[in-house]
C-alpha cells in the first residue's frame, strides 16, 4: 500500500492544485486557484494551509500561480520552485516576494519525505515535475509538458501513485474552434500530452502505478469520458486495464485516492 494519498483539489485550464500527503505531512503541487478556494478545499479534508508542509510550484503559467500573491501575504508556508521560474513569476506580479519564497535546487528532504523535481518540456521558463518519495513509496506529479523525455520516464518509473497529463483529444482540438496557432502549440512537443499520448506512455512502463489521476483536461478539447475512455482502451489492448484505481480530476470538485 502506498505511503502517499493525493486529493486533486482542482485540476484543469483554469486552475490547478494537488494535495499529496502521508498523513503525517501535506503538500502542494501548484498554487493556480485562489486563497478562498485553497482553504474551502482543504476543510473538506479536514486541513487548513496552516498544515502544509510547503508549496511546490511547476512554472509561472497562471492556471498555476495565480493564488499566490495573497498566500503568501497572509500565511507562513515556504513555496518552493526553481531560480528562473521565481524570476518569471516575480516579472509578472512583484507583490509575491517573500522570505517564504524558497529556490528549489533539484532535490531536498522534509521529514521523512524525500522531493525530487525533473525538468518537463513545455513553453514556460524552467518547467518541472515533482516525485515525492517515502520509504518504499513514490508518488509523481507530471502535467503540462508537450512529450515524454528520457528524464520524464526515469523520474516516473517506480511510481505507485502517478498524476499525469490527459489534456486532449486531439480531434476534439483539430475540429474545434480554437485558432490554428493556439492548436498547433498544444500540439507541439513542448505543448501538452494528449488522451492517447498518456495511455501509449502508461503502457510503456515497466509497472504500472496503482493510483492513477488523469489531469489537467482542456474544458475545450476534451471529456472525462472521453480521457478515461481512450486511456482505458488502450491499457486493455495489454490486459492492464482492469488492474489499476483511475480516476479523473476535476475543475470543480476534489477527486482524490482515499
Amino acid at each position: 500500500m502506498s505511503a502517499f494519498k493525493v486529493a486533486m483539489l482542482a485540476s484543469g485550464s483554469k486552475g490547478n492544485a494537488a494535495l499529496i500527503s502521508t498523513g503525517k505531512q501535506h503538500f502542494l503541487v501548484d498554487m493556480g486557484i485562489s486563497c478562498r478556494m485553497l482553504s474551502q478545499r482543504l476543510q473538506e479534508l479536514q486541513l487548513t494551509i496552516a498544515d502544509l508542509e510547503g508549496i511546490f510550484i511547476t512554472h509561472e503559467h497562471i492556471d498555476h500561480m495565480k493564488g499566490l500573491a495573497t498566500l503568501v501575504k497572509k500565511y507562513d508556508v515556504p513555496i518552493y520552485t526553481s531560480g528562473p521560474t521565481w524570476k518569471e513569476i516575480l516579472a509578472k506580479d512583484g507583490k509575491i516576494a517573500g522570505k517564504n519564497c524558497c529556490i528549489f535546487e533539484q532535490g531536498m528532504v522534509c521529514g521523512e519525505v524525500r522531493i525530487m523535481s525533473f525538468p518537463i518540456p513545455h513553453d514556460a521558463c524552467d518547467p518541472h515535475g515533482y516525485s515525492f518519495i517515502c520509504g518504499d513509496s513514490k508518488c509523481t506529479y507530471l502535467t503540462d509538458t508537450g512529450h515524454i523525455t528520457q528524464t520524464i520516464r526515469q523520474a516516473v518509473e517506480g511510481a505507485d501513485t502517478l498524476i499525469l497529463e490527459a489534456n486532449h483529444d486531439v480531434t476534439m482540438l483539430k475540429q474545434g474552434r480554437y485558432p490554428f496557432a493556439l492548436k498547433q502549440r498544444i500540439l507541439s512537443t513542448r505543448g501538452h500530452l494528449s488522451n492517447d499520448t498518456a495511455g501509449m506512455f502508461l503502457r510503456s512502463l515497466e509497472k504500472l502505478p496503482t493510483s492513477i489521476f488523469l489531469a489537467h483536461l482542456s474544458h475545450e478539447n476534451n471529456l472525462p469520458s472521453v480521457a478515461l475512455n481512450t486511456v482505458t482502451a488502450i491499457l486493455d489492448q495489454q490486459g492492464l486495464g482492469g488492474q489499476n484505481q483511475i480516476k479523473v480530476a476535476s475543475q470543480d470538485m476534489i477527486v482524490k485516492n482515499f
